[in-house]
């Protein structure tokens, strides 16, 4: 609307200017070398105004004829340009699909048009991955590295080559570099985060963490100084006793209930006389995190206590949180080494039904501590070696005997307190999976539910009955296989004419039993009858 305003001005001014002149008419006299001219004013300045239009017609075609070459350029680098961008394209969408016969010609392609190009340099790496070439990624990765606007995707991928080829120092060597060059890289900071907690450079982790706290919430911010600081503890326990002390404080401070920091900062402090406040720490992580460490600790507060004083500790930590298992076996373990029988039995009463490994330990314990009696303490001993698991420190499939602050593969924090899956052995089907399952787990009473102590999935797995013999589940698979109806296969199975296939086993698996005393003409016919 704006425009169309202005348009109309302009042409009402460019009229009424017209009119002015056209009102008032004048000679133009112009004299020169002995000529003389005379007009009127409308045509002198239409004169002027078409000698304008012809000089402005003249310099258009000579600008084009002069810049023509530089025109022709542009139009091949554009042309080029989309070439290049189309195969590109195409290219990624080949590497992302799988399509390494086509990866490979738009690789080549763009490597073609544009070699410079840091996408047609990534193509080619990605296209090179794909088939396996390592030698040709790695030297499209060096050469992105090599380049400023590239370097920090060109590093990235001499780490993750680095890593494949399990070279461990190239991999953070070029994580180190990536994060000296940009330090917002998420990727290179937890690789070399991870380098340091492996090797146990826990000053060095901590000034990580220091320069990437922006980059961290607040709470994973404490959590993994937490987790730093109780490791650095630990490694300078023996030697520098002060500075360990007073990392466990702060361990203790920045994550109450983390067991671990919890833990040695109780007993340093117990150890040097202020019981109060080890008490409070040791009780604040108890009421989040029940732990055999914690417990174990508590009972030993107070050097030269007899085994009685460790017991009324041990009563008065678990009343702040019953009907706990760990509660229940910390109870047990003081009740047994101060003779309260009654005590220890009253407790793991609730936990002997579906008994784990260290309540029968523990059961096996008493009966030979109170009546020494040695047949009750195996049997509790073999209904050890079946029992459900407990928990233990778990990280990437690796079961350790104390906390770790660190994973075999670098992962920070990765330790947790739960049982370990064990005893998934095999993939086939359970024959009796009704029977197995009312064995293994019965059901658990309302209040150890509530309590958090029924056995968990892994202990259901572990406590199943041994394989029976194939003569005796023979009758149970033919129901199965009766009840279940065969899958059909993804790719048809084609046989030989005297291949008898797959289906041969099941064939054998429903003929009737021969009675091993018939003879003679009998025994002949059924020979006859099954070959």
């Amino acid at each position: 609307m704006i425009r169309v305003v202005f348009f109309l001005l302009v042409v009402g001014a460019l009229a009424l200017g017209a009119a002015w002149l056209a009102d008032r008419p004048g000679d133009v006299v112009v004299t020169w070398q002995g000529m003389r001219i005379e007009t009127s004013l409308m045509v002198l300045a239409a004169a002027i105004l078409a000698a304008m239009a012809v000089l402005a017609v003249i310099w258009t075609l000579l600008r084009a004829i002069f810049s023509s070459p530089f025109i022709f350029r542009r139009h091949l680098h554009r042309r080029r340009g989309e070439r290049a961008y189309e195969a590109i394209s195409r290219g990624l969408i080949a590497v992302g699909s799988g399509d390494l016969v086509a990866a490979r010609q738009h690789a080549a392609e763009a490597k073609r048009i544009a070699p410079a190009e840091p996408l047609a340099l990534f193509l080619s790496a990605q296209s090179a991955q794909l088939a396996g070439d390592r030698e040709t990624a790695d030297a499209a990765f060096r050469a992105m590295a090599s380049r400023a606007d590239t370097k920090a995707l060109g590093l990235h991928g001499l780490f993750v080559e680095a890593r494949r080829r399990h070279d461990h120092v190239s991999a953070h060597a070029f994580a180190e570099e990536a994060a000296r060059v940009n330090p917002s890289l998420g990727w290179a900071g937890k690789a070399v985060l991870e380098f340091r907690c492996a090797t146990g450079d826990w000053a060095g982790a901590l000034a990580l963490l220091e320069a990437n706290e922006r980059a961290l919430d607040k709470d994973s911010y404490r959590r993994q100084r937490a987790v730093m600081l109780t490791a650095r503890a630990r490694a300078t326990e023996e030697t520098d006793r002060d500075n360990a002390k007073a990392f466990a404080l702060e361990a203790a401070k920045l994550a109450p209930t983390f067991v671990p920091a919890a833990t040695i900062a109780g007993r340093m402090l117990a150890e040097g006389g202020e019981l109060r406040k080890a008490t409070r720490v040791l009780e604040k992580a108890w009421r989040a995190n029940p732990h055999p460490d914690l417990a174990q600790v508590f009972s030993d507060l107070r050097f030269g206590d007899t085994a009685r004083d460790r017991l009324k500790r041990i009563e008065g930590l678990v009343k702040k949180m019953p009907s706990h298992i760990e509660g229940a076996l910390a109870l047990a373990r003081a009740a047994i080494d101060a003779q309260e029988f009654g005590k220890a039995r009253a407790a793991l009463a609730s936990y002997l039904a579906v008994p784990t490994k260290r309540v029968a330990l523990l059961m096996a314990e008493l009966e030979r501590a109170e009546s020494n009696d040695e047949g009750r303490a195996r049997e509790w001993i073999a209904r050890a070696l079946h029992a459900a698991p407990d928990p233990a420190w778990t990280a990437d499939g690796h079961v350790s005997d104390r906390w770790l602050p660190a994973s075999p593969s670098g992962r920070l924090d990765a330790f947790e307190w739960r049982v370990p899956v064990t005893g998934i052995t095999s993939t086939a089907p359970v024959i009796e999976p009704e029977a197995s399952v009312s064995v293994a787990a019965p059901v658990a009473p309302a209040s150890e539910l509530a309590a958090g102590s029924a056995p968990m999935l892994e202990e259901k797995v572990e406590t199943l009955p041994p394989t029976p013999t194939p003569a005796a589940t023979a009758p149970a698979q033919r129901r199965v296989g009766a009840a279940q109806p065969k899958p059909e296969a993804v790719i048809p199975l084609v046989h030989a004419p005297d291949d008898p296939g797959p289906e041969a086993d099941v064939v054998e698996d429903i003929e009737p039993q021969r009675d091993p005393q018939s003879s003679g003409w009998r025994k002949m016919f059924e020979r006859k009858m099954f070959e």
